[in-house]
């Protein structure tokens, strides 16, 4: 046996709610590189970052990390990393720590278990009401993460008090709220792949008897769920972290951004960044499942 052995007793939604919000902190802390990495490669080439003799061009994941190391600091590939654990605290919590919950809502009595359907709505709406709660933390990170991209006097945010403080000011309330259906619809989608993906290769793995519930079986789950997560969710990600980092005025709506990357760079274009993508939703797919695992079953054990 790999890692605690599953406990007699379930963990109870509130031991969910707080391992899933712990685990995807842990997550976000090794894998954020990555994800700094991902947003620049997708909001390059846009319209309004000046293209001078000195715009910094990034090529690949680690020519990425590399340029930004070499032109930055080591710093910046952490930049936004505060309102992205507190992004997790709330977001992850919600979407996965209340999943187990709504599935069961979704669950018609007597059934022996959850059926695709009462998964895929119980993704969908514990991803969309997460959305809702934590956008702001969401709009604060990558408007932090694609703050390094600008040149030196052109940045707009000395701290993540000032960036919440400057969005609301400058764009009103509602700018903390920038882009949230396509986000909406980014986590309804990456929560079918992510959890139901997890879900059904879990259980799949345990029913056929190829693994025991243990850290080698949450690795291979996680490693599929960050994969389908990622094929299907590029092209809204690019569309998302796009219009969020938008300043005000430069896209009537999201449906405007969509054809102004469409037009620019083609239908490659929505799957700009898709390695780091893979890379970090892959990754933190792995640490989060397996942490979140292990620390409800230490939650229930210290309970005991």
């Amino acid at each position: 046996m790999v890692g605690l052995k599953p406990p007699e007793v379930p963990p109870t939604a509130a031991v969910k709610f707080f391992s899933a919000g712990t685990a995807g902190c842990i997550a976000d802390l090794v894998t954020f590189p990555l994800d700094t990495a991902k947003v620049r490669l997708q909001i390059q080439g846009e319209v309004r970052i000046p293209r001078g003799a000195g715009t910094v061009q990034y090529r690949g994941v680690l020519g990425t990390l590399s340029t930004m190391v070499r032109t930055e600091g080591p710093r910046s590939l952490y930049s936004g990393l505060a309102a992205g654990l507190q992004r997790q605290m709330s977001f992850a919590s919600i979407r996965i720590g209340l999943y187990d919950s709504v599935k069961q809502l979704y669950t018609p009595k007597g059934a022996e278990s959850a059926g695709l359907g009462a998964r895929v709505l119980a993704g969908c709406t514990t991803g969309a009401v997460a959305v809702t709660c934590a956008q702001p933390t969401d709009v604060v990170k990558v408007r932090f993460q694609a703050n390094g991209a600008l040149p030196a006097g052109a940045r707009r945010y000395s701290g993540t008090v000032d960036a919440y403080c400057t969005i609301a000011r400058e764009e009103g309330v509602r700018g903390l709220w920038r882009g949230t259906l396509p986000n909406i619809a980014r986590n309804a989608i990456i929560n079918c792949g992510e959890l139901v993906t997890y879900d059904l290769v879990k259980d799949a793995l345990l029913r056929a008897q190829l693994m025991t519930d243990n850290v080698p079986c949450h690795f291979v789950a996680a490693f599929g769920a960050g994969f389908c997560a990622t094929l299907v969710a590029s092209p809204v990600d690019v569309v998302k972290t796009r219009y969020m980092n938008a300043g005000p005025g430069q896209y009537r709506n999201v449906l405007s951004c969509l054809l102004a990357l469409l037009m620019q760079d083609g239908l490659a274009g929505f799957y700009k960044g898709f390695v780091p993508s893979f890379l970090r939703l892959g990754s933190w797919n792995i640490v989060m499942f397996v942490s979140y695992e292990q620390l409800q079953r230490a939650a229930v054990l210290a309970q005991s």
